[in-house]
């Protein structure tokens, strides 16, 4: 994605936790859509995997969960009849409850993945427990009691069922932004938390390479495919037509280990019930066709965010889908992947418009377009489901209702089913008529379309349950429980910093959304006069103001969101770092003690880079150098803070791409990609940086050491050379000299640690003293 892009990787994804209290409740508006695609759900149900199967897999997720405690549970699966007609999970005291060494807690559901929504369903609200990915802090288990002396539900069981079908999951870039570099001991992982959560529909992108390899052989492409996909770090925005070989060549052990990868992610997934959605053709074909088959309607499309229109990497090709040509491919497609894969769950993504606008706004055309699409994947399985992203509808003033209304209606009702994923900032079926009758997931299900995972666990925990809930959720009142769950035990001081975070960073609602622009990860490319505007006031000759406000400008400075009082999260923080004591030893404490140590720095950071300007405009170099000075010293204090924990280090990042390549002429491509990504992301020339730079910015350790830092020192050094020299601020040379030092940094070949160093609350208990108690923080 791009501007204005829905949340990067290293977005907080604040908004999902207040709207996702607010959205109507999903059995108040599912009844009407799940009728749609009641055959769908029969197929599904046909063709799952055997009850013996999915058990032993569930099983599989226990042991690894839990390997000391598996003995206490049994696991069944169960129809639906039993569960009133729907998918649920029911939690029984088990008939040999009380006997020695015999199983205590019987756990049933429809699919393996009912079953283990139903185990953590338990281990949270029964053993107070909680379950996160290992970088933010890993699961809290050790509030699960002994063997023999687990808490008993009450006689009649507890039965909780899905109100609608399906928890959809992930977005078509998280593919790139988090899982490019996974072996399958991560996916694994990644899969079990899947089940945990009750997420039955997840996107299965991986490997799709291999497939289009060999589809495109059979239509007489072979080498031509070096320039039609990107790199690892940047295939999603290959696959969506945005880009081609940029990062690239692949080479073909890479199509290779991806395909067998792929194979093992699915069969888990189908093991537990699961229904992976596969993509499908779009449209996005290699240059080198319009050779072959030079009849055919291909078009090239315009610049996708390159600096110079640079052919080598933008502009790329797309097949119409009203030429024969694109269902004989789509169907090539499909049946390759059934042959490769051996069963598929019918469910199929296929986003032709992703940031491309069609060529003809006529509703007829794009009908036409949208029925040929379907029948590319409905020729390649007859039972084709087509899931269509629906951020096309938000990004491009293209879609207007006849468009959108033309597009929609192009297929069956049922054979369509729209994801409205940015819906926590701008819903569209609010204002489509709910898409016009097309089924969507809030109304046959719940979802979760994140570019990039593994920050923010709360989100994501509450997130999941709305998978299980049929009412609006106290949000207060679970924030309280998830504290105490979070960490093993009920700490006052940590309950009342969760009940500030749960009013101020957890709660926007100006309708805006963070893209994580604060000044460290995503450093101002402007004049320094274009920054701000200073008051007009004075007072002896200072300001009368001590804040400046932030403007935008031509330069498009994307300023620092703000929706909060900094004052209220910073006595969260000193909240959070009095009852520390308390949870000595807790990686989920250590984790989100380091997350809101970051986050209060991170805006004292902005603070003071405001300062720095304010300085400069008002010819003060001795202020620019001693404001300066402090804002190279917290990022270097801050790089120390994000080294304590390993949720918050580049080196994992880096290593794991290059332990995916084969030699060593691939580890500097995969490492060049790695590094690209998180920094330039995407072309430029000398002087003119990548429009999409920092999109992918982090705040890990290493990262800002190494390179946000003496960026941004390049920065204030021009600043002190225009005051002592009497001239304006070097905005050419400014931008040379920090594009060198990407391009060099992505090039570099320097190892980041991938352990964690240092003792999280000593060193966040240090800088709120340094940063937040001492006197002279705000001083001019």
């Amino acid at each position: 994605m791009a501007s204005p892009p829905p949340l990067p990787a290293a977005a907080v994804l604040l908004l999902l936790l207040t709207l996702s209290v607010l959205l109507p409740s999903p059995a108040r508006s599912s009844t009407i859509g799940v009728e749609y695609i009641s055959r769908l759900l029969e197929i599904q149900e046909r063709e799952r995997a055997p009850p013996s199967v999915q058990v032993a897999a569930a099983r599989g997720v226990l042991r690894r969960l839990l390997p000391s405690h598996s003995s206490a549970f049994e696991l069944r699966i169960v129809s639906k009849e039993q569960c009133g007609g729907v998918a649920c999970f029911i939690i029984n005291n088990h008939p040999s409850f009380g006997r020695r060494n015999g199983p205590e807690i019987l756990i049933s559901g429809v699919t393996g993945v009912e079953v283990l929504a139903g185990l953590h369903w338990y281990l949270k609200y029964w053993c107070g427990s909680h379950i996160s990915w290992d970088k933010t802090g890993g699961a809290q288990l050790n509030s699960v009691p002994k063997l023999g002396s687990f808490p008993r539900v009450r006689d009649t069981g507890v039965v909780v069922r899905r109100p609608v079908p399906w928890n959809y999951y992930q977005n078509a870039v998280t593919s790139s932004y988090s899982f490019a570099w996974w072996d399958w001991k991560r996916w694994e992982k990644e899969i079990d938390w899947m089940a945990l959560q009750g997420i039955n529909l997840p996107l299965a992108f991986t490997g799709q390479e291999a497939i289009w390899q060999k589809v495109f052989q059979r239509f007489n492409i072979t080498s031509a495919l070096d320039d039609f996909f990107g790199g690892p770090a940047f295939l999603a925005w290959s696959r969506m037509g945005n880009l081609h070989r940029w990062g690239g060549p692949l080479p073909q052990s890479w199509f290779d280990q991806q395909l067998i990868l792929q194979k093992r992610i699915l069969a888990r997934m189908y093991e537990l019930g699961m229904t992976p959605v596969l993509p499908a053709f779009s449209g996005n074909v290699p240059a080198v066709l319009r050779n072959i088959f030079p009849s055919a309607k291909i078009q090239q499309l315009g610049n996708w965010f390159s600096v110079k229109n640079d052919y080598r990497w933008c502009c790329t090709y797309l097949l119409d889908a009203t030429d024969p040509l694109f269902v004989e491919i789509g169907k090539a497609f499909m049946e390759q992947q059934i042959r490769e894969y051996g069963i598929t769950g019918h469910i199929y993504n296929c986003d032709t418009f992703d940031e491309n606008t069609p060529p003809v706004d006529d509703p007829e055309y794009i009908s036409s377009l949208g029925a040929a699409i379907y029948k590319g994947m409905q020729t390649g399985d007859g039972d084709a489901v087509w899931l269509m992203q629906g951020w096309l509808f938000s990004y491009d003033p293209f879609w207007r209702p006849a468009q959108m209304k033309a597009l929609l209606h192009s297929v069956p009702l049922g054979s369509l089913v729209v994801l409205d994923l940015f819906a926590e900032v701008k819903p569209i079926w609010t204002t489509s008529e709910q898409f016009y009758g097309v089924p969507y997931i809030w109304k046959v299900g719940v979802g979760m379309s994140m570019e990039g995972i593994e920050q923010n666990p709360v989100v994501y925990d509450l997130m999941s349950e709305m998978a299980f809930r049929h009412n609006k959720v106290d949000a207060k009142a679970w924030i309280d429980l998830y504290s105490a769950r979070r960490y093993g035990k009920s700490v006052a001081l940590i309950q009342e910093a969760w009940n500030i975070l749960y009013h101020t960073v957890y709660n926007c609602t100006d309708g805006a959304y963070d893209k994580n622009r604060d000044v460290i990860v995503a450093f101002p490319d402007v004049d320094p006069f274009s920054i701000l505007g200073l008051p007009k006031a004075y007072s002896n000759g200072q300001l009368a103001s001590r804040r400046a406000v932030l403007v935008e400008n031509s330069d498009s400075y994307d300023h620092p969101h703000l929706w909060y009082s900094t004052a209220e999260v910073i006595r969260a923080l000193e909240l959070f770092i009095s009852g520390g004591d308390e949870l000595a030893g807790s990686n989920t404490y250590s984790y989100d003690l380091v997350d809101l140590t970051r986050q209060a720095l991170a805006k004292h950071a902005n603070e003071l880079f405001l300062k720095i300007i304010e300085a400069y405009q008002l010819n003060d170099a001795h202020g620019v150098v001693r404001h300066s000075q402090k804002f190279l010293d917290l990022v270097g204090d801050m790089d120390t803070l994000l080294a304590s924990h390993e949720g918050f280090l580049l080196g994992p990042w880096m290593e794991s791409a290059k332990q995916l390549a084969q030699d060593e002429e691939q580890q500097i491509q995969f490492e060049w990609n790695a590094r690209t990504q998180i920094t330039m992301w995407y072309d430029n020339t000398e002087e003119e940086a990548s429009l999409l730079r920092d999109y992918g910015n982090k705040y890990w350790s290493g990262l800002l050491s190494d390179y946000y830092g003496p960026r941004a020192a390049i920065y204030f050094g021009y600043l002190i050379e225009s005051l002592e020299n009497g001239h304006g601020f070097n905005l050419k040379d400014w931008r040379r000299e920090w594009i060198k030092l990407t391009n060099d940094w992505q090039k570099s070949r320097n190892l980041f640690p991938v352990e964690p160093i240092g003792n999280a609350l000593n060193i966040s208990r240090w800088l709120y003293d340094k940063y937040f108690r001492s006197p002279d923080v705000y001083d001019q």
